[in-house]
């Protein structure tokens, strides 16, 4: 049985400007979710799982092909695994409606990657940094999960995690005796000069130390029936013209909680997330990984 992190990888990244996933952002032209790569296997985690399209096998196999050479912290060889988020995928009852493009949200690309997972596993953003604290923290919980009903999410603070460039999504938690009470997606939370944050579908402010999700998730694989059930509801309830509607896996986890099949432990870490949901953060991000290296936190090279 591996741990396995599994990594989002075939979101377009519409709002960036362009493929921010591959954007060489680190002082050697390494990518965001190298660093998480990195963090996860000194973690413990053994297994690799990419969540791509099927275009982006070829570019992968360039970017992170060195992993079939690197070992876990315990010495043994790194699994690897390419999963595909396409259409193939979506129920046969569902009919795609012409002009749509976008693939349709996290939950269904975490479906993708059921065949792939045997144990514990942890889900992310390709685009964002978690910071080696946290895959620590997440590897040691996810160890100890019991087979049905559990999981766990890394929380970070709002404050932390908003752009001056944009409104940013988030996921809004409610979290009562170190569990996930409920968790709100908030879709246009934007961050101002003086440090105020605002959800402006709302119209209300939200107090900086907000506990938020940055979908960096931990389940066992007994959450794949329910992400089906969830994603052909979703699907069922749909208009026939939806060409961009997504279903998003912290609603879906909220619908479980609130239904009480799932309790969910929100753990804490001391290292600073980051990403680019803006071409305008680059340099902020660049800057902050040169630091992470010049402290040692980081080796010269990821890919050795």
């Amino acid at each position: 049985m591996s741990v396995s992190l599994v990594i989002m990888a075939a979101g377009l990244g519409s709002r960036y400007g362009g493929s921010k996933q591959v954007d060489g952002i680190g002082p050697n032209g390494e990518i965001l979710m190298e660093y998480s790569i990195h963090d996860a296997l000194r973690a413990g985690f053994d297994k690799v799982v990419f969540i791509i399209k099927p275009e982006m096998q070829e570019m992968m196999d360039g970017l992170v092909g060195y992993l079939k050479n690197k070992k876990t912290a315990d010495g043994r060889a790194v699994q690897v695994a390419y999963v595909y988020q396409d259409y193939t995928s979506v129920p046969d009852f569902y009919h795609i409606p012409e002009g749509r493009t976008k693939p349709f949200g996290t939950v269904h690309a975490l479906l993708c990657a059921e065949p792939e997972v045997d144990g514990p596993f942890c889900v992310i953003n390709a685009d964002d940094y978690y910071g080696v604290d946290a895959y620590r923290t997440i590897y040691e919980e996810l160890v100890k999960l019991p087979e049905q009903g559990k999981g766990t999410m890394v929380g970070y603070l709002l404050k932390n995690t908003a752009s001056l460039h944009g409104t940013v999504s988030r996921g809004v938690c409610k979290v009562k005796d170190g569990r996930l009470d409920s968790i709100q997606e908030t879709l246009k939370i934007q961050l101002y000069p003086d440090g105020h944050l605002t959800d402006l579908d709302a119209g209300r402010d939200l107090a900086p130390d907000t506990v938020v999700s940055m979908n960096f998730w931990g389940f066992m694989p007994s959450i794949f029936p329910a992400l089906r059930k969830y994603f052909e509801d979703f699907l069922r309830g749909l208009p026939a013209d939806a060409v961009k509607a997504e279903c998003l896996l912290p609603v879906m986890v909220g619908e479980e909680l609130k239904a009480g099949r799932m309790t969910v432990s929100v753990l804490s870490s001391k290292d600073k997330w980051f990403g680019m949901t803006y071409h305008e953060d680059r340099a902020l991000v660049a800057e902050d990984l040169q630091k992470l290296h010049a402290a040692g936190i980081y080796p010269t090279s990821l890919r050795d």
